[in-house]
């Protein structure tokens, strides 16, 4: 159980090394002091519920069961909402951002050498 609570810690330092935050940003987003996320990171603390509350309300994407046990990514995988055009700059955000571009139809390769055409404007 210790040795899984200190792979959490690397985990906690690798995805705040992934958000590009400090140890004092993330504190702050969640609204803890600031040394409870270095005993943490530190292993002289567990993490408490308010703190993993604080945490995935601010960082949705973030997958706790990778956090606290190492299964899976370090992202959860989002569902796109929306329509098609987000969903597109989901995909492709540096080709349509911004570019007034929009994108006309879309090809899907199977396996099988069949494949499917979408148009979003359809």
């Amino acid at each position: 159980m210790k040795e899984n609570f200190r792979n959490m810690n690397r985990r906690l330092l690798q995805f705040l090394q992934a958000q590009n935050i400090t140890q004092t940003q993330f504190a702050d987003t969640l609204s803890v002091a600031r040394g409870s996320v270095s005993h943490i990171l530190a292993g002289r603390n567990k993490p408490g519920y308010d703190f993993l509350e604080s945490l995935m309300l601010h960082y949705p994407t973030l997958n706790l069961e990778w956090l606290l046990t190492g299964k899976g990514k370090m992202y959860k995988e989002q569902p796109s909402e929306g329509t098609e055009d987000s969903i597109m700059l989901d995909l492709f955000p540096q080709k349509t951002a911004n570019s007034g571009r929009k994108v006309q139809r879309i090809l899907v390769f199977y396996s099988d050498n069949t494949f499917e055409e979408f148009h979003p404007d359809e």
